[in-house]
């Protein structure tokens, strides 16, 4: 496996938005390999981020994996990564990356650049707190609770 540059990213940027990381796992390209490895963590936690996985490269499957264990996608923060990036990041519009829910837990795609996982953490960071006390009913929706 490569080095992996944008997990660790990816957990800066999270503890900069008040997340604790609790877990990271470098998981093989692949279907079965990332849809368990999203399996095991969603049975445990609230969130979960991937990175990588999410390009047009034949081992790219990231999506596809994601797919086939949520139980409902999440379109608005997928669509407000790509839309926001759109007119800087002209790579930006090749990401396939999807968010859903398995349960209680939100799993979010990100693109496997350390500098698209920032960005695309910074687009979605104002409401993933909210999102994720929602999906795991720690509040009421829309706050109210």
């Amino acid at each position: 496996l490569a080095t992996d540059s944008s997990g660790p990213a990816a957990v800066a940027a999270l503890e900069d938005l008040g997340f604790s990381v609790s877990r990271t796992m470098v998981v093989p390209d692949g279907i079965e390999s990332v849809s368990e490895a999203l399996v095991e963590l969603a049975d445990d936690v609230s969130l979960v981020v991937t990175t990588g996985g999410t390009g047009l490269a034949p081992r790219d499957l990231t999506p596809e994996a994601t797919r086939s264990v949520i139980d409902r996608e999440v379109q608005g923060l997928s669509e407000a990564m790509r839309s926001e990036t759109f007119g800087r990041f002209p790579f930006g519009k090749l990401s396939r990356g999807v968010c859903g829910l398995r349960g209680r837990c939100l799993i979010v795609n990100l693109p496997g650049s350390p500098k698209a996982v920032v960005e695309g953490l910074a687009v979605i960071g104002p409401v993933l707190a909210h999102a994720v006390d929602v999906a795991s009913e720690e509040i009421g929706h829309h706050g109210s609770g």
